[in-house]
């Protein structure tokens, strides 16, 4: 998909991740951190998916009418959050899907493209 001629609508596409950050409209973001519609990128500090608690998806849960689908990127690989975590999300009740970073970078993306309604939170790769 050529992203040049992608209409993203009001989120910033994320335009490259690594190096323990993200570029996101060409801005570099060092670290961890949480994109919500309509409100913008926040700090997640969190640096590995075993850190998460239930107390990380506060904000995220609190925006959750401005979104349908919370996509939640684990790292450098693909890991699950806690059961208590997963059970904590599902009661919300909060929409999820979990992949490694890379790719819930590029289907955040490809969401945004599609004019979703999409979240992503996001722990940093080195």
């Amino acid at each position: 998909m050529e992203l040049s001629n992608t209409d993203f609508g009001s989120q910033p596409p994320i335009d490259a991740y690594g190096d323990g950050g993200f570029r996101i409209d060409k801005k570099r973001v060092e670290g961890s951190m949480y994109l919500l519609p309509n409100a913008g990128m926040f700090p997640w500090g969190v640096t590995a998916i075993d850190e998460v608690t239930p107390g990380h998806f506060v904000e995220i849960a609190a925006a959750i009418e401005s979104y349908d689908l919370l996509l939640i990127g684990t790292g450098a690989s693909l890991q699950f959050p806690s059961q208590q975590v997963r059970e904590h999300l599902a009661s919300i009740p909060l929409h999820f899907e979990v992949m490694d970073t890379g790719a819930a970078c590029r289907t955040y993306n490809v969401l945004l493209g599609e004019q979703r309604r999409v979240a992503a939170a996001l722990i940093a790769v080195e």
